[in-house]
């Protein structure tokens, strides 16, 4: 009896590996995204990236209050959860994909809130479940 416990445990975990490894594989059939788009955007010079956010501690601070308030906010999607926050002098500028129209106006909303609405650049790109 004991015997036949362990082989139909033994199995379960088979199957069980098999049948991840096949889902695993099933996900990795689909295209890689093409970011060409955004990566030749980014290469303007004139286009702030992540890593020209300035160290002074008053753009530190702004950004990490428009991050916090982001995170806070259960309702918002991962990738909303994730923008990039870039703040140079006070100027935020935001870039990254957000679910839905709504959402986008959600993050620039909670961005004003912090920085005001006058300094605030949106580069947020509306990017829709496939």
């Amino acid at each position: 009896m004991q015997n036949r416990s362990y082989v139909g445990t033994f199995g379960i975990v088979v199957l069980t590996a098999v049948m991840t490894c096949s889902f695993i594989a099933a996900q990795d059939n689909s295209p890689a995204p093409d970011n060409t788009k955004i990566n030749q955007r980014d290469k303007n010079a004139s286009e702030p990236t992540a890593d020209q956010q300035k160290n002074a501690s008053a753009d530190r601070v702004t950004t990490q209050k428009i991050r916090q308030s982001l995170i806070q906010d259960k309702t918002l999607s991962t990738y909303a959860h994730n923008v990039k926050i870039i703040t140079r002098n006070g100027m935020v500028t935001l870039k990254g994909p957000v679910r839905s129209a709504d959402e986008k106006k959600a993050v620039e909303a909670k961005a004003a809130e912090v920085a005001g609405d006058s300094n605030i650049t949106s580069n947020l790109d509306v990017k829709s479940k496939n």
